[in-house]
């Protein structure tokens, strides 16, 4: 299966440290990829090199062969790499709906379209979007008055307003309850096995990646010291050690994953 997103080498100091530290991996097409590590590993620091938000000290990013190193995080984006973030990015003042119209205002480039009314435009395809994730519902309510679960629902479907080929999803469950993160973890994965998007993800609850991620990468310390399925990072001796202190991996993720089982 071929690589949408190729990282090589990639490396970032901050004075003496070194957050990452030449980290080469590839998302495959259709593919949900995990990156785990302890805090501090340099997770978040890899996403921001990705993405744009940090230029790298050495290495290379590509998107589907192309490079694109450095590129600001609106140049990253309209190649279509999409982002959503560990504290959600919304827009309170707005309706629902009104938050994916401007998400879709944005990617049809009518930002300063003078002439027409911002809450008719593409009201249709930001009503499909949140039927996707389950929020149609929803739509006319106040973004402020969501449930903190559902702003993670509508993060995402501003996200795919996008229609990105490469989804980054910074500890997408984070602050969620337990039957929240495997409910919007299945729907992401849903999403992947239907139209085949690319998915890498940073997450620290194992249940959620063993049971959803097709390969897990392990960062420690900033280097890349592990990746496999999840059966292998939890067979990992290395893992272990750095990981959970010696312990053991095992009684993680037990259930199969929610994708029929088959990995890419």
């Amino acid at each position: 299966m071929s690589a949408v997103l190729t990282i090589d080498k990639l490396t970032k100091r901050f004075g003496g440290l070194t957050a990452v530290s030449d980290v080469s991996f590839a998302l495959k097409a259709g593919e949900f990829l995990a990156l785990i590590g302890p805090n501090g590993a340099g997770k978040t620091t890899c996403f921001n090199m990705l993405n744009g938000y940090i230029k790298p000290d050495g290495g290379t990013v590509a998107l589907k062969g192309r490079p694109i190193t450095g590129l600001a995080p609106r140049a990253v984006w309209r190649l279509g790499v999409g982002r959503t973030f560990q504290i959600t990015q919304t827009f309170a003042s707005m309706t629902v709906a009104e938050n994916v119209q401007m998400a879709l205002i944005s990617h049809h480039r009518r930002t300063l379209d003078l002439f027409s009314r911002a809450s008719r435009l593409y009201r249709a395809e930001a009503e499909a979007l949140l039927s996707r994730v389950g929020m149609l519902g929803e739509a006319d309510r106040a973004a402020t008055a969501l449930a903190y679960g559902d702003l993670k629902r509508l993060e995402l479907a501003v996200a795919l307003a996008h229609a990105p080929t490469v989804l980054l999803m910074d500890e997408p469950t984070a602050g969620m309850a337990q039957a929240e993160r495997t409910a919007l973890m299945a729907l992401v994965a849903d999403i992947v096995a239907a139209e085949g998007l690319s998915v890498l993800f940073t997450e620290h609850d194992m249940d959620v990646v063993f049971n959803h991620a097709h390969r897990v990468l392990v960062l420690n310390r900033g280097e890349l010291i592990a990746e496999g399925t999840g059966e292998e990072i939890r067979a990992n001796a290395t893992v272990q050690a750095v990981y959970l202190g010696g312990g053991t991996l095992s009684s993680f993720g037990a259930t199969p994953p929610q994708n029929g089982g088959v990995s890419p």
